[in-house]
């Protein structure tokens, strides 16, 4: 696969990483994905994203590469190479094209974002949107733009918050402009995409996270988050909390891994068919 024949008007600098001609902003804090890439390896929170994604990824194995948007410093998309998969980032953020391709050594690493990479129209096989839709203003164009993109039968793979009654700080922090509800994801993907699996996970966070972070947002404590508390918030650390929290969770990777759906959860995760 030729970035090239995807995008030809993109160009390679000399770090390696392809860049767009122009720079479209995104709703994300600017420190983000440096404050992610510290605690990133370390957390519970993005290693069972990440295990439950290549779940659903071996369930439904995408004809060629896939392409990860919006995938930050390349966490995800180094996985799915380890595992198998062909996989090309598209950031938009420098700090975290620049983590994938020199730290992560990612061989292909696009920054921008997906409206100003120039995709030929159903040139890609597998798109992978991991917990990025939800910071997307129109997020009905925005599958309008994945649909367009994605060959016919193309693989569509996501993750995005749930729930809007669980609605904190959190997301006010990390400029999110929604959780969702189930039946407005899948008004959002119909007469486009085919859902073939939609489940709800990290049931176990459900209680925790609406006592300890919902609930203090609705009485007004908000408080100031740094790295220290962003790492505390992603379980990163090897104590036991954050192992009995994993250990709970983990039951959720066999679910995917043979199909069978969660009922509740504060995320959701699926896959879906361009029609």
């Amino acid at each position: 696969m030729r970035i090239l024949d995807l995008a030809p008007q993109l160009r390679h600098d000399e770090r390696g990483i392809w860049r767009a001609s122009r720079g479209t902003g995104v709703s994300y804090p600017d420190d983000g994905n440096q404050r992610c890439f510290e605690i990133e390896d370390a957390s519970f929170w993005f290693n069972h994203r990440n295990d439950c994604i290549m779940a659903l990824i071996h369930r439904f194995p995408p004809d060629g590469f896939i392409l990860d948007v919006g995938g930050g410093n390349g966490y995800q998309a180094q996985r799915m190479i380890a595992e198998g998969f062909e996989a090309v980032l598209l950031e938009p953020g420098s700090v975290g094209s620049e983590n994938a391709r020199v730290k992560r050594g990612l061989p292909q690493v696009v920054c921008a974002t997906l409206q100003d990479a120039g995709l030929l129209p159903e040139s890609v096989p597998a798109i992978g949107l991991f917990d990025v839709l939800e910071h997307i203003p129109d997020d009905t164009a925005f599958i309008d733009l994945i649909h367009s993109v994605l060959r016919p039968d193309g693989l569509f793979y996501a993750t995005v918050p749930a729930h809007p009654w669980l609605w904190s700080y959190a997301d006010d922090m990390v400029h999110h402009c929604r959780r969702y509800r189930e039946p407005e994801l899948k008004k959002l993907l119909e007469g486009r995409f085919e859902v073939v699996y939609f489940s709800y996970y990290f049931q176990v966070l459900t209680l925790p996270l609406f006592l300890l972070r919902t609930l203090p947002h609705k009485i007004g404590w908000y408080r100031d988050r740094g790295v220290i508390s962003n790492a505390s918030e992603h379980g990163a650390g090897n104590g036991l909390l954050s192992r009995f929290t994993a250990y709970l969770l983990d039951n959720e990777v066999g679910l995917i891994r043979h199909g069978e759906e969660q009922i509740n959860g504060p995320s959701v995760i699926f896959a879906a068919r361009r029609l």
